[in-house]
């Protein structure tokens, strides 16, 4: 290897070894006193390096490695302190190098690799996280609530899946499912919520009311779920402070079901002894409006063979039209599911309704098996 390559190979292995870095930081952040010495070390050799060594290798532009982890891993105040360490050297290196390697495109990357790095720190310090503990707190948010949203297992003929889809793609979702098996095991009680608004703050109130509805779910006789829900949200005086919700208590052992909604969506029930899908219609306004409210309770069986959808209104809710246009397609979608079975229908009911919608989604399919 000649000595060109092995100087063009360092800033290479550099960066190669950055996301390892990284990613040992990210599980066991060091303190920032270090890191900041450290950053503050790398960039000094940088400078060095094109200095003393060859300054194509390792020209002023390369000070946004240091900018970058300092973003990671920096909180405002010692960020800010790299970056005026950072501003100092590249004055020097031009000055020093006669401005030979003033180079408009680089410098501007630098520029603006930094004024991102000082975001990101400004955004972590209004946290109160450091380093990369923010981003592990809102991760460790999104798998508690994929975790709460888990069924327990049901035994034979009874089955169940669920899907909850974040809008647009995203980590996080206002609709959350909570569940809990009752009376020895022979009563399933499960809460589908629609939280208002979208994203982080949204998700993070679903987190706060998933642990509380949680706790309600199952320790209630059913017909008191849903008011006690709505008074805790009302208690709450969120600026957002209101969601819907749909309650269904089962009887595992003979298929009776009650069902109350808080300003949702009707469930839809398949009789296989018809073969129609039709609404369970039920009514009541949306949790946290107002501080005391008494929830209708609509009553059925599901025999074997039936099944029963819940779904939130991101799934069928389509700008400027009607919502019962969107139940319709939900029902012509479901219609679908009959002959090929339930099987994996879940995923392929929110596919064909409302794949690229703009909105959270959820969607609970319970059925009996014949």
């Amino acid at each position: 290897m000649t000595d060109t390559s092995r100087l063009r190979s360092g800033p290479a292995l550099l960066l190669g070894a950055v996301p390892r870095l990284i990613t040992r930081a990210r599980r066991n952040p060091p303190p920032q006193n270090v890191t900041l010495t450290v950053l503050l070390s790398v960039s000094a050799l940088l400078l060095l390096g094109g200095l003393v060594v060859n300054e194509a290798v390792f020209s002023p532009s390369t000070q946004v490695i240091p900018l970058l982890v300092g973003g990671l891993l920096l909180g405002r105040h010692a960020l800010r302190r790299l970056l005026l360490f950072v501003a100092l050297s590249l004055v020097w290196a031009l000055l020093a190098l006669g401005l030979r390697d003033a180079r408009p495109g680089g410098m501007v990357a630098v520029a603006v690799t930094g004024l991102i790095a000082h975001e990101f720190a400004r955004s972590r310090d209004e946290t109160g996280l450091g380093g990369l503990r923010g981003d592990t707190v809102l991760v460790e948010l999104r798998s508690r609530l994929e975790l709460q949203g888990a069924l327990p297992p049901l035994a034979r003929p009874w089955r169940a899946e669920t899907v909850l889809r974040p809008a647009g793609g995203g980590p996080f979702a206002g609709d959350f499912l909570v569940s809990a098996c009752a009376a020895e095991g022979h009563r399933l009680d499960l809460a589908l919520v629609d939280v208002s608004g979208k994203g982080v703050e949204a998700g993070s109130r679903a987190l706060l009311l998933s642990g509380a509805l949680g706790g309600l779910l199952g320790a209630l006789p059913p017909s008191e779920f849903l008011p006690a829900a709505n008074r805790y949200l009302y208690a709450q005086d969120w600026d957002e402070g209101f969601a819907t919700a749909v309650h269904l208590t089962l009887d595992l052992r003979t298929g009776a079901y009650a069902v109350a909604s808080a300003g949702h969506p009707p469930p839809a029930q398949h009789d296989a002894g018809s073969g129609r899908w039709s609404l369970v219609e039920t009514g009541g306004p949306a949790l946290g409006l107002v501080p005391e409210v008494t929830y209708p309770v609509e009553r059925g069986v599901l025999r074997p063979g039936d099944a029963l959808v819940l779904y939130t209104d991101g799934l069928v809710e389509i700008p400027g039209r009607d919502l019962a246009v969107g139940i319709d397609k939900l029902l012509g979608a479901a219609e679908h599911l009959v002959a090929r079975g339930f099987e994996g229908g879940a995923e392929v009911l929110v596919d064909r309704v409302a794949r690229l919608a703009n909105d959270d989604r959820g969607l609970v399919l319970l059925w009996r098996e014949r």
